[in-house]
């Protein structure tokens, strides 16, 4: 105990110190306002359980430019559309790379993954081979019938239960079907949960996501990272065992059963052909492989499944828009048969739905933190090298200045009727996927998974919430992480509505 008192005496008088130095180097340089912080910690202790909440709420008071002291980091906070537009798209190659990160030095192999690792030739390779092989559109449509085969299998369970009155963990239900589709896709078939983890995909996944985004000490002021004062790294590594256990059975399986010229081929058969090759800038081994297939199983995984567990919440509480929606997929499809992704096209309602979800509702509502690559002068403000960037894009979907039709708070698709406004990164003020070099490449995939299974459970179900819980009930709260799903899972009794 003595030396972590020493250490925070030595870290504090370093602390001092630089704060000296940087006083004296960039008196002239003006940082953009913000709360006064604590010696040491900085603004640290100002953020609670929900960041994006109180991120939102000092906004209001100094402004959609931002800056805190974390420890010994600048971060600069960005809250408004057009400023958001200056970081992503003016200067988004000064801000296109990820700073240092605890959770992903540990779980995902030293930042080899494709979501933190720093802007370089390595990101720039392994961001183009993971959108070729997973992420292009003629991948995405390859897996097409995987798709409908295991939303089938839901809609079928649900056809049964809705014949017995069964109460459905409905959350539950999503998340199994988005592992499900995901572990296909990355490793040519399903596993069940205990043949990964006694908690499941789904609770391992959320561990990591929590983990990724809880304010690390460690990040903040390195002199402490060792000490672990939060517990932090020791759940990281349990974790990082975990999932390193379960890759290496991946791989062993992949190494010994090797597909032939003409099999379809899984990414994990993909990045096994580039491991040990001399082809580009780089060279693949297995922890590369196993960061990426992280990488590609988190973000297709808990994404989506957030996405379409908030969008049925909102269509619960708002009966009128489950009926419009209903209605638009009645005169589409009919009620002779099921929703097939082929139907999809030039379904504005849903499309207005998920673009509603996903501004109030945004899956990762800090984004993913950018860092500066150098020194940099934004709205007059200067932005020193190695600050954080962070895009709350939670407050943006709010902001009242932006969003002028509807009441901001309300969930109200007809707000987009008419608009233009589009949620692939060319318009600032609707950023679920973020934007420039750093914006999220898996967004073909995850649009097409939320619209398609979104569009099944409206379409087969209506829905009946438990005796006694009418939908302004609804629990709302949120479980932050570096995605935010629901803290309490949705439950409901599904009613068949189709004539087959």
């Amino acid at each position: 105990m003595a030396w972590i008192w020493i250490t925070l005496t030595l870290a504090l008088f370093a602390h001092l110190l630089l704060r000296a130095l940087l006083r004296k180097t960039q008196s002239k340089k003006k940082l953009p306002p913000g709360p006064r912080g604590y010696p040491i910690l900085g603004n640290l202790p100002l953020l609670g359980k929900n960041p994006h909440h109180d991120l939102h709420k000092f906004a209001q008071k100094y402004g959609p430019l931002m800056h805190l002291r974390l420890g010994f980091v600048h971060a600069i906070v960005v809250s408004s559309p057009e400023v958001a537009e200056q970081f992503l798209k003016t200067h988004d190659l000064v801000f296109a790379s990820r700073p240092p990160h605890e959770a992903s030095k540990h779980i995902s192999y030293e930042q080899r993954n494709l979501a933190f690792a720093p802007y370089g030739p390595y990101w720039r390779n392994i961001r183009k081979m993971c959108t070729l092989e997973l992420l292009s559109n003629a991948k995405i449509n390859s897996f097409r019938s995987m798709r409908r085969e295991e939303v089938s299998l839901l809609v079928n369970f649900l056809k049964d239960a809705s014949h017995n009155r069964m109460v459905i963990d409905l959350s539950a239900k999503i998340s199994s079907l988005s592992a499900d589709m995901s572990c296909r896709m990355v490793f040519g078939k399903k596993y069940m949960d205990k043949e990964f983890d006694e908690r499941g995909f789904k609770a391992v996944i959320q561990e990591v996501m929590v983990l990724g985004a809880t304010p690390n000490i460690g990040d903040y002021v390195p002199y402490l990272a060792s000490f672990d004062l939060q517990g932090l790294t020791k759940r990281m590594k349990a974790v990082s065992k975990v999932f390193d256990a379960f890759f290496e059975k991946i791989i062993d399986e992949h190494t010994q059963s090797k597909k032939e010229g003409g099999e379809r081929k899984d990414f994990v058969d993909v990045m096994l052909g580039f491991m040990g090759s001399n082809e580009g800038e780089y060279h693949i081994d297995r922890p590369h492989i196993k960061a990426i297939i992280l990488d590609m199983l988190s973000g297709s995984m808990d994404t989506s499944a957030t996405a379409v567990d908030w969008a049925m919440t909102e269509l619960i509480r708002h009966p009128s828009a489950m009926k419009k929606l209903q209605g638009e997929l009645e005169i589409a499809v009919g009620m002779n048969r099921a929703v097939e992704e082929s139907d999809l096209e030039g379904l504005d309602y849903l499309d207005m739905v998920i673009k509603e979800t996903m501004r109030l509702h945004p899956v990762a509502p800090l984004l993913l933190p950018h860092e500066a690559t150098e020194d940099c002068i934004v709205n007059g403000f200067h932005i020193p090298y190695k600050s954080r960037v962070i895009v709350n894009a939670w407050a943006i979907g709010r902001d009242p200045k932006v969003w002028t039709t509807h009441d901001p708070e309300e969930f109200v698709p007809e707000r987009f009727l008419g608009s233009s406004v589009d949620v692939k990164g060319r318009d600032f003020q609707l950023l679920p996927f973020g934007a420039g070099r750093r914006g999220c490449p898996g967004m073909q995939l995850g649009l097409t998974v939320v619209r398609f299974v979104l569009a099944q459970l409206v379409h087969c179900f209506d829905w009946d919430l438990p005796s006694g819980l009418s939908p302004s009930d609804l629990d709302m709260t949120e479980e932050f992480g570096l995605t935010t799903p629901r803290a309490k899972h949705l439950v409901g009794t599904p009613r068949y509505r189709l004539s087959e």
